[in-house]
């Protein structure tokens, strides 16, 4: 049965002109000229930050929305929250809604921590009663029993979120929306959240959940919606989902060259090359052949404590390892054009598909240049040890550690 129905849903904002600023005498000459002369409009602009949106949601299930920003996440989960209406479209929805979109959304700032869980439980249409019998625990999860007399105002943004999410998930709400504002609390408190989210599924009810952590997003999801400008570029599966929007925008000819390349205070990356064991430029290796991994750039002068360096992420987004040229070729680079390669061993990374993101920074002090999914590439499994298996979960990297082995006794006990 689906606890959420979106139809074609748009959403359109007006994007209003800057105004010249203008003196007391200039904006009373203007008041009374407008008396005699028809007023001149001024053309408006807008967009469309949602665009004919429909999908549905079933009781329990735990939805992750993803997308780059600007995509549209944020306005979706304010037209579900009923926050704003929808220019267009129709969204039906069953049972109460419990949303934490921004530090301090539902809160009031002159209210102490105590007046805010009676207020919030108010709106969602709770009896003192009911909220009095939740409150020990919301007190409990939030962590702020000493400033709860306290008016949230002088709050931190982490009690904040803490105080906001624990009222939220703990009322009982049939649908609990979420955005990202659970990055602001420290990572143990997020790792709460998240069991608390799952918690709230498993007894039935319904989670929608915007994260640009995609590892969050998977763990704690099973189905997925996936936006691009607005629009719905792909819903299903969460795993699915999240492993084409990780893909999308990258390269996937095992080959990257920047054409018209940006200088950055005298450096640029000029191209990026994946070849795998006869020399080919590919996407698509082979488990049992090395990767190698070439990076040219150049530099119009010698930098000092340059670090260049690439990062191996996996379709979810985790980052499977980093490379620093610096660590065998030091921190000098030379004025001129350089090619840096690395290989990667055969049986080292799992079959799978990745990205790759290249960087070159001044550690603590600038990046010089960063291009983060710039390249995508797919390991194909051609018989690893792991192949029997058929693509089981066994961890992120093969291994073949040395096993030493003795007996201690022929006995058997």
């Amino acid at each position: 049965m689906s606890v959420i129905s979106v139809e074609n849903i748009s959403k359109q904002y007006t994007l209003g002109v800057a105004q010249k600023q203008r003196s007391l005498r200039e904006t009373l000459t203007e008041g009374v000229r407008g008396l005699f002369q028809k007023r001149e409009t001024v053309p408006e602009s807008s967009f469309w930050a949602l665009k004919d949106v429909s999908f549905e949601v079933a009781e329990g299930d735990r939805v992750g929305i993803v997308g780059r920003n600007g995509a549209g996440k944020s306005t979706l989960l304010k037209l579900l929250s009923r926050i704003s209406e929808p220019t267009t479209g129709r969204i039906s929805l069953r049972g109460r809604v419990a949303s934490l979109l921004e530090v301090g959304t539902g809160f009031h700032p002159e209210l102490t921590g105590r007046e805010n869980i009676y207020l919030n439980g108010a709106v969602l249409g709770m009896s003192k009663a009911e909220i009095a019998r939740k409150f020990d625990e919301i007190v409990d999860f939030s962590e702020v029993e000493r400033f709860l007399d306290t008016p949230v105002k002088r709050y931190s943004s982490g009690m904040y979120v803490r105080l906001a999410f624990a009222v939220a998930a703990h009322l009982e709400p049939e649908i609990l929306v979420v955005d990202e504002v659970l990055a602001v609390g420290d990572a143990q408190f997020q790792k709460k959240c998240l069991g608390k989210m799952e918690d709230v599924s498993s007894s039935g009810r319904t989670v929608l959940f915007v994260s640009h952590q995609m590892s969050s997003v998977t763990t704690l999801c099973n189905k997925g919606i996936w936006l691009v400008n607005g629009q719905v570029a792909m819903t299903g599966d969460v795993e699915e989902v999240t492993s084409q929007y990780m893909l999308h925008g990258s390269d996937r000819t095992g080959e990257v060259i920047f054409d018209q390349p940006t200088k950055s205070n005298g450096f640029v990356f000029k191209r990026l090359t994946l070849l795998n064991g006869a020399g080919e430029v590919t996407s698509i290796q082979d488990v049992r052949r090395p990767i190698r991994l070439q990076i040219e750039y150049a530099s119009e002068s010698t930098q000092r404590n340059l670090e260049i360096s690439f990062k191996v992420n996996s379709a979810m987004g985790e980052a499977i390892f980093t490379a620093d040229r610096s660590v065998s070729c030091g921190k000098l680079v030379e004025k001129g054009s350089h090619i840096a390669e690395i290989e990667i061993p055969a049986l080292f990374l799992v079959p799978g598909t990745y990205s790759i993101d290249i960087a070159a920074h001044v550690p603590f002090v600038q990046i010089l240049a960063h291009h983060q999914s710039i390249l995508s590439f797919e390991i194909e499994e051609t018989g690893s040890p792991r192949a029997m298996y058929h693509g089981q979960a066994y961890g992120k990297v093969l291994v073949d550690f040395p096993w030493r082995e003795q007996i201690t006794s022929s006995r058997i006990i």
